[in-house]
């Protein structure tokens, strides 16, 4: 599997090409110019203190923190999608991952799969982070040692892992639960001594 990091996704949303999605997907006109209008010549500025910048007005991308910005992002990568039946693509907002099925050592599928990624990309104006994007094989095959070709995306070597850390939880390569289990473990025993040197102040509990 190919854990896909984007580069700024949220900031490069096309709002015209979204929009044209939105229509496909059967939106009303008047809600596609509604979100044309949201998406296009925003203000913005950064204050630090008393001192601000001038404004910049913005016609790309979608708010950081809004709450609705997720969710164009995921009408906007709708089309994002496998195209065989060995694999699948997982999307959670940004957090996209490339699933394959490797049958019988053949991993053409797959690999086109992320080939055909690659080359959707650009045409949506998203730009894939090589350096963060991770492969993650998992072998449920215990009678021989096999060898998998690695990733290349525009040139570069994808860096295989054995163990990643996936909304929240630490996929390994096993699919055991040991290191999200000792991660979980670890953080739990910062927070205890954390309390424990609270406790020596004692401080009242109310």
């Amino acid at each position: 599997m190919l854990f896909v990091d984007y580069s700024s996704a949220f900031n490069t949303i096309i709002p015209s090409l979204l929009t044209t999605k939105l229509g496909d997907l059967g939106l009303h006109t008047s809600l596609c110019d509604w979100v044309s209008n949201f998406l296009t010549d925003r203000p913005q500025s950064v204050r630090v203190g008393n001192c601000a910048s001038s404004t910049l007005t913005l016609s790309t991308g979608a708010p950081q923190g809004c709450v609705l910005s997720p969710l164009l992002y995921s009408l906007y990568t709708y089309d994002c999608t496998a195209t065989s039946s060995s694999n699948i693509i997982v999307k959670f907002a940004d957090d996209t991952i490339v699933v394959g099925l490797i049958s019988d050592n053949d991993e053409r599928a797959y690999l086109e799969e992320i080939k055909h990624l690659e080359n959707w990309c650009p045409e949506n104006n998203l730009l894939l982070n090589v350096s963060k994007t991770k492969e993650l094989i998992v072998d449920c095959s215990k009678k021989q040692e096999r060898h998998y070709q690695p990733v290349r995306i525009s040139g570069t070597t994808v860096e295989r892992v054995d163990s990643f850390r996936y909304l929240g939880v630490h996929i390994s390569q096993d699919l055991s639960w040991s290191r999200h289990t000792s991660s979980l473990a670890k953080k739990a025993r910062q927070c205890l001594y954390h309390l424990r040197c609270l406790r020596d102040f004692r401080l009242p509990s109310k």
